[in-house]
């Protein structure tokens, strides 16, 4: 590998476009250099330490809109439970469960375009009870929302809003016909104008280029979103995308070291999708891209018992340590 190009990644501004595309075209010459690199940029911006997020789905199903992934969507026959507003207790319980693991952040997911009145008003107070009775972060996603809705979720005590890009700004006119991007860059920008962080990713695999993948790791570099989960599509029976063929588990991990080297300090998350796609590799990609972890299950599909996720988390920062000693006798940090 070019000199030249680890000092892109290195500098703190991440590398551009035309870096990342030679890099995904030639990484079969030098794939374990590149490893190496996003390992080395990953402890220099992040450190050795996972974050650790969890989510429930407080409301299941019944959505109006055609995101052609999602098994919640009334436009698909997917086989998934569908209920209203979980009552509070049934998500203190959840939210318990995940604090007492040492989780950092949980977040409140309903489906659906954006939330009606009655339940906006329930998640708020759910909010500030959360708040009261846990030690968690509180974060929330509740699709399309304005500005003065973000001020009553600050309020009430979230500190941070998500609200996913998906894909790119060209493609996703290929997964979503009923709503537009623009609503949702919109979201984004009204959850930080009230003063939210702001938590926003996408999928990986939902037919998309490579080039418009890091399209939309740009767009939120841009916006200065430094909280980025990621998905790998898990195809769901009954959706337009059930016979998809995920990425490889070498792209996926490409793609990941890829994203960490444009740009350097965000928190990239590993979410949804990632045990089928990536299996025992998730340990790889946790040690050269990703520094935090989605826990305690996803929408409709379950994940990885929470134990091994610790488990392998553990693993993973002993093995950073050692390279940071390492490294910092290499005097690579001054």
């Amino acid at each position: 590998m070019s000199p030249g190009l680890a000092l892109h990644s290195l500098d703190g501004n991440g590398i551009s476009r035309e870096i990342a595309g030679i890099l995904y075209d030639r990484a079969d010459s030098f794939q374990e250099e590149l490893l190496e690199l996003g390992r080395r940029v990953r402890l220099k911006f992040t450190g050795i330490n996972t974050e650790t997020c969890s989510i429930i789905n407080a409301r299941s199903g019944k959505c109006s809109e055609d995101c052609k992934f999602c098994a919640q969507s009334v436009w698909y026959r997917s086989p998934i439970t569908e209920y209203p507003l979980l009552d509070y207790e049934t998500i203190l319980q959840k939210a318990i469960d995940m604090d007492r693991a040492g989780v950092k952040r949980f977040s409140i997911v309903i489906s659906g375009k954006k939330p009606s009145k009655g339940d906006f008003e329930k998640i708020l107070r759910i909010i500030e009870k959360l708040r009261r009775e846990t030690n968690l972060q509180l974060c929330a996603s509740l699709g399309i929302i304005d500005r003065s809705m973000a001020e009553e979720l600050k309020a009430a005590g979230l500190s941070m809003y998500h609200h996913n890009l998906e894909t790119s700004r060209g493609y996703f006119r290929q997964i979503c016909t009923t709503h537009s991007y623009e609503d949702r860059i919109k979201t984004v920008e009204s959850a930080r104008e009230a003063g939210l962080t702001v938590c926003s990713g996408g999928i990986i695999g939902l037919g998309e280029t490579f080039y418009e993948r890091i399209e939309m790791i740009y767009e939120l570099k841009s916006m200065e979103v430094d909280s980025i989960p990621v998905n790998i599509l898990n195809p769901r029976p009954g959706t337009p995308l059930e016979k998809m063929k995920p990425p490889s588990s070498d792209e996926i991990i490409r793609t990941l070291v890829i994203f960490r080297l444009i740009s350097p300090g965000a928190t990239f998350r590993l979410c949804g999708g990632r045990e089928p796609a990536l299996g025992d590799r998730q340990e790889l990609a946790l040690e050269v891209a990703v520094n935090g972890l989605m826990v305690g299950g996803y929408l409709t599909t379950e994940g990885d018992p929470l134990e091994k996720d610790m488990a392998m988390i553990g693993r993973v920062k002993d093995r950073l340590a050692e390279l940071q000693a390492d490294m910092g006798r290499q005097g690579f940090f001054r």
